[in-house]
């Protein structure tokens, strides 16, 4: 949940590989030997079959040893780099910080809170890179700090805190939410489960059957059974949703390791998809960051100005473009993804590749009043990096030119490094073929 503070020529797999059933691939094996391949160019099977990842920069021309040595240092500097000195002089890289030894947060360094939206990130980048110290420090602070007790949202999370943990708000965020169980769910596969609350799979199950049944003991549901998309925010706003909060590939794995409510997650999959295509624009291909559940654009009543950040494609609506193209990897190419992505991708061309805005109407009109002072009006390295991973399914000849932009940006840091860099680091994944399914296939 972005809440904004105005302050201020290569081989194809053979038809045996494509053919292969789920279960001859495991996961974890497939990750462990980096099985991403340049050859896989909008693959209709995807890597949920084939256990192969498209790797966009390969086919770029970088070599696995160049790729690896990126992504390690986007870690290194964003987990592990300078923390900074002074919170009101935003200086520094970091934005993972550890408060015990066995409890860490990642900080919005603009608003000097913790996020549910960046705790799934980090807890994600952590699981994929195997991490798995890091990874139990932040789930820690998490489910310690963040975890609802008692009430209607019983299990959700509150959307942040204070660094020190003290809930700030008790609104949920469902992108949050969606991320941290997905991690866990990831961690169960990749580590295996321990004991109280590091046993993973148990803990991801605990949230993702909140999601849809809290309502069954006077609660809120995360999911509406109507529409089976997320709501935006129980318990306030749960009239209305968020295009970037769809994440059917999520949806896919989640029927597995939730399997009693396989069938609404497999519902929740499919509305995600249609959500995805309905909410963008057929001219521009974006999409506003708040919308009705048909996928039109939602103007929240606090904010009815024609640049409002909800009703136009701002920060929250850059992360859909991921949401179809990790869809794509994983579960193959679909007509309607790579016209999306040739749709979004010509419209950025033809803005300037160099000189884009971050934030439009979605018919194409500039929005040139910065929302945040501190967050560049032009050609943010959040977009720039969403922006990357729609090569993975569109046909376009300058795809390659979204993909080289992300591999020619800096590592963000200083004031705008929590989401900004959070944005590069999961690009830089997903253009590798590095953002890959850790469950196993024996339960696909």
């Amino acid at each position: 949940m972005r809440k904004i503070v105005k302050k201020l020529g290569i081989p194809l797999l053979s038809a045996a590989t494509l053919l292969a059933p789920a279960s001859a691939f495991a996961a974890n094996s497939a990750a462990e030997q980096n099985n991403t391949s340049p050859g896989v160019v909008n693959n209709p099977h995807g890597a949920y079959l084939t256990g192969v990842y498209p790797n966009m920069f390969a086919q770029a021309g970088y070599t696995k040893k160049e790729i690896n040595a990126k992504i390690n240092a986007a870690w290194q500097q964003l987990f592990h780099g300078n923390p900074g000195t002074n919170p009101d002089l935003y200086d520094g890289q970091a934005v993972y910080y550890q408060l015990t030894p066995d409890m860490a947060y990642v900080e919005d360094i603009g608003n000097h809170d913790v996020r549910t939206e960046g705790m799934g990130y980090a807890m994600m980048i952590a699981v994929q890179l195997n991490h798995q110290k890091e990874f139990n420090s932040l789930w820690n602070f998490a489910k310690t700090n963040m975890q609802i007790k008692s009430g209607k949202t019983k299990d959700f999370f509150a959307w942040h805190t204070k660094t020190d943990g003290t809930i700030i708000d008790q609104g949920v965020a469902p992108d949050g939410d969606q991320w941290i169980a997905a991690a866990l769910s990831f961690a169960a596969g990749r580590w295996g489960n321990d004991e109280g609350i590091y046993n993973y799979e148990k803990e991801a199950k605990q949230i993702l059957n909140a999601m849809w049944h809290n309502a069954d003991s006077g609660g809120i549901n995360m999911f509406d059974k109507t529409t089976y998309l997320s709501t935006f925010s129980p318990p306030g706003a749960i009239n209305f949703t968020d295009a970037s909060y769809s994440l059917p590939a999520f949806y896919k794995i989640f029927a597995s390791v939730n399997p009693e409510d396989k069938d609404l997650w497999e519902k929740a999959a499919s509305a995600g998809e249609q959500l995805l295509q309905n909410a963008a624009n057929p001219n521009t291909g974006l999409a506003p960051c708040y919308s009705n559940f048909d996928g039109t654009p939602f103007t929240p009543p606090w904010d009815k100005s024609a640049d409002s950040y909800g009703g136009n494609f701002n920060e929250d609506a850059w992360r859909a473009i991921a949401n179809a193209n990790i869809d794509a990897a994983w579960f193959g190419v679909k007509p309607w993804q790579t016209q999306y992505s040739n749709t979004l991708e010509n419209f950025f061309e033809s803005q300037g590749m160099n000189t884009y805005n971050s934030r439009y109407h979605i018919d194409g009109t500039p929005i040139n009043t910065n929302l945040v002072s501190y967050e560049p009006q032009v050609h943010s390295p959040g977009l720039v990096s969403m922006n990357a991973s729609s090569a993975i399914s569109a046909t376009n000849s300058n795809k390659m030119d979204f993909v080289n932009q992300l591999w020619n940006l800096d590592i963000p840091s200083g004031h705008a490094r929590y989401y900004d860099g959070f944005l590069y680091m999961l690009g830089m994944l997903y253009d590798s073929g590095q953002f890959q399914i850790w469950w196993p296939a024996d339960r696909h």
